[in-house]
C-alpha cells in the first residue's frame, strides 16, 4: 500500500524572493532555504530538503553558511524512537532585518569598488 506524501512546492514569489536573493551574490541552495524558513516558522533539515527540492548534502551546507551569518538557529528534539535527536531549525532574525543586514553589507561594498576607481582615476589623470 502506498503512503501519501505531503509534497510542498515554492509558490512564484518564493521563487522569485530566491532568484533575488541569489542575484544579489547569495548561493542559490542558501538563498532556497533562507526563503523556505521565512515562510516556515521552524522546520527539520528533512522538512527543508523537501521544501526546497534540495538534497541532504546541499540542505547542510546552507545550514552552515547561514549559521555562520547568525541568521538560523536550532534546538534540538529527542527522536521519537531513540534515535540521535532532530534538530529543529529557524531564522534568529526576521527577514527583513536579514534583508536590511544584505543591503549594509552590498552597500559597503560598492563604497569600497567605488573609492578604487576613484583612486585608479587619480593614476590616470
Amino acid at each position: 500500500m502506498m503512503r501519501a506524501k505531503n509534497v510542498m512546492y515554492f509558490t512564484p514569489d518564493e521563487e522569485n524572493l530566491a532568484n533575488l536573493l541569489t542575484r544579489t551574490g547569495m548561493k542559490r541552495n542558501v538563498a532556497r532555504v533562507l526563503v523556505y524558513l521565512a515562510h516556515n516558522p521552524e522546520a527539520t533539515s528533512r522538512d527543508i530538503e523537501r521544501g526546497t527540492d534540495l538534497r541532504q548534502p546541499e540542505v547542510s551546507l546552507a545550514m552552515t553558511a547561514l549559521t555562520r551569518q547568525r541568521w538560523v538557529e536550532n534546538h534540538e528534539i529527542k527522536a521519537e524512537n531513540k534515535g540521535r535527536p532532530v534538530k529543529i531549525y529557524h531564522l534568529s532574525n526576521p527577514l527583513v532585518e536579514i534583508v536590511d543586514s544584505i543591503e549594509r553589507e552590498k552597500r559597503e561594498e560598492a563604497n569600497i569598488q567605488l573609492s578604487l576607481i576613484q583612486e585608479i582615476r587619480g593614476y590616470i589623470q
